[in-house]
């Protein structure tokens, strides 16, 4: 692996989901978890539709959401989408981490390393998709490795292998983001008006994402935040405005130290 940084490279690998081609069937969730020997859910109901997971967590990398929304006939139309760490170009979790158990990878994806996560849990409301998460038996993170055994082995992640309609699709960066654009296009030309892209670009507030998403529907439809912002963006200000606070501290207490000499 590289060296602690929060920076994409030319080698970046992303994973492309088209939210049009998903049919729920959950592969990806089992794929994922059978490959990384995750542990399961509970088997418990939730009350969520067809959702027996519920959110992404520590043991749960994917995620399959379903909602139900009119068709305009009358009827219902369904959006699901399989979700995953967005493994983002500026991420919160690896600024925040004060370990560096967090890094991101020669591939562009963000991993943490569970032998030297110490549990402080700082990570988790760093992230702006509330991805990352701490298990219960022993406080430490887990989240999507993006398979990172399988990629050194030149493999694919085993969602993506798996996913059988290619609605997970995975490779370089450029090429999927020119993909992605290329559906969009075909899906206006098919009448689909409110298709668009959400994550794929690097002016938004986490610098572009390395799983974005075809969406047909609000992103909050989708349990996605609409603006994500990095929630570490202001430290560079807050710690350059405590250390001009501590410069005119210190700068006081010498004053009045050496005019009371006087």
């Amino acid at each position: 692996m590289t060296q602690p940084t929060n920076a994409t490279t030319s080698q970046t690998v992303v994973f492309f989901t088209d939210t049009t081609l998903c049919i729920g069937c959950k592969a990806c969730e089992v794929a994922c978890k059978e490959w990384n020997q995750l542990p399961d859910d509970g088997f418990h109901l939730t009350g969520m539709s067809y959702d027996n997971t519920a959110a992404l967590g520590a043991s749960t990398w994917r995620h399959v959401t379903f909602a139900e929304r009119p068709d305009g006939q009358g009827g219902i139309a369904w959006r699901m989408m399989s979700d995953v760490c967005k493994h983002c170009a500026r991420a919160g979790c690896l600024e925040a981490c004060p370990t560096g158990a967090i890094l991101r990878t020669e591939h562009g994806s963000i991993y943490v390393q569970p032998d030297v996560c110490n549990g402080c849990g700082y990570c988790v409301p760093a992230c702006p998709y509330g991805v990352i998460d701490k298990r219960e038996d022993d406080g430490r993170v887990f989240k999507c490795t993006m398979c990172y055994d399988r990629l050194g082995a030149g493999q694919e992640p085993a969602c993506a292998k798996t996913c059988p309609t290619d609605s997970i699709q995975f490779g370089e960066l450029d090429e999927l983001r020119t993909r992605a654009a290329q559906r969009v296009e075909q899906l206006h030309a098919d009448g689909f008006d409110n298709a668009r892209l959400y994550g794929e670009d690097p002016g938004d507030g986490v610098g572009g994402a390395g799983a974005f998403f075809l969406l047909l529907d609000e992103p909050e439809v989708y349990g996605l935040p609409p603006n994500p912002v990095v929630t570490t963006r202001d430290l560079p200000s807050m710690w350059k405005h405590a250390g001009v606070a501590a410069a005119t501290l210190l700068v006081g207490l010498a004053a009045t130290f050496f005019g009371g000499r006087r």
